[in-house]
């Protein structure tokens, strides 16, 4: 009995590790005759397991998806990889309750070897500081917002401010990509009624039923969904990832006390007080707040409009402490 359900094991490992195996192939494999191999595959599928068989020259197999999720058979290093991925979805995502329920379920059955390499890794995935409690995605939203991905389905929802049905707009559009960022869900979309590329957060999406017809999908400007997002977000048009105003100025500060808070900048030491600084941001008045927040004298090196963002920050907050009444 061990001996079978050891061969049982070994026979649906190489199921999973590729496509399309021959009859004569499994039996090589597993040093067994092709009639047990037909024995062992017909035991599978009286467990659950989807194994098709195809016609050909030695004939074959195929593990298929079925209707039910069949027991699973993982080598170590992807029972530790899983574990890990799960551990780091539990902490603090959409979907952390559901991932924390997964890990439970696998730490279970994991061998004594493997728990102990897990216990060992603990890690906790420190989520980025938001305002406020961000709301939390449904998973039925994002399975209905991946079919309708998959199949080039246009979609109609209402998007709102608050995550509610309340008030929200309704848009329509030719959805490409799902995607995360800093901890929120964002849907990438061509909008059909403004004809342009729009990011949505996809907890304020409220799907409507049925999708629209089937659409031809396209190509994203620049080809690669990651920088197209990150460009998107620092105020660009999605063809570059570099910020839309960038400036150089010298700070009356070590690089060495720069450096930690310069998050993308670029610092070059100038002398053990001295610093220059590269930084971007989205506007030129961001920009200028940027670096008046290291609190030191600074030189503006350029361009104009850096210097320009600087006097007009000087004159409001000239005006606020102007316009102060004294207690």
């Amino acid at each position: 009995m061990h001996k079978t359900s050891s061969r049982l094991l070994a026979l649906l490992s190489l199921l999973q590790t590729r496509r399309d195996w021959s009859g004569e192939e499994l039996a090589e494999r597993l040093d067994i005759t092709s009639r047990t191999v037909r024995r062992d595959v017909d035991r599978l599928r009286e467990l659950g397991y989807p194994i098709l068989a195809f016609k050909g020259p030695s004939g074959g197999y195929r593990l298929d998806a079925g209707t039910d999720l069949p027991p699973l058979l993982f080598d170590d290093d992807q029972a530790v990889a899983l574990a890990l991925a799960l551990q780091t979805a539990a902490t603090g995502t959409t979907l952390a309750e559901d991932a924390a329920r997964a890990l439970a379920t696998i730490r279970q059955v994991m061998p004594p070897r493997l728990r102990h390499r897990i216990d060992t890794m603990r890690i906790a995935a420190v989520q980025p500081a938001r305002s406020g409690d961000a709301p939390q995605v449904g998973v039925q939203v994002l399975t209905d917002l991946s079919t309708a991905i998959h199949t080039h389905a246009e979609l109609r929802f209402d998007y709102t401010t608050d995550g509610t049905a309340n008030g929200g707009q309704r848009r329509r559009v030719q959805p490409h990509h799902l995607v995360t960022w800093r901890g929120r869900w964002y849907l990438l979309a061509w909008d059909l009624d403004r004809d342009d590329w729009r990011t949505f957060r996809v907890d304020r999406i409220q799907p409507r039923t049925p999708t629209g017809p089937r659409f031809t999908p396209r190509e994203l400007p620049g080809g690669d969904v990651s920088a197209f997002i990150m460009s998107r977000f620092r105020g660009s048009d999605g063809t570059s990832t570099d910020w839309p105003c960038r400036g150089e100025v010298v700070l009356n500060l070590p690089a060495t006390t720069v450096a930690p808070f310069a998050q993308d900048g670029i610092v070059e030491e100038l002398g053990p007080s001295h610093c220059r600084l590269t930084l971007g941001s989205w506007s030129w008045t961001g920009l200028a707040a940027a670096v008046g927040c290291f609190d030191t004298d600074i030189e503006v090196i350029g361009p104009p409009e850096l210097n320009d963002a600087c006097a007009q920050l000087a004159t409001r907050y000239a005006n606020a402490v102007h316009n102060t009444t004294p207690p």
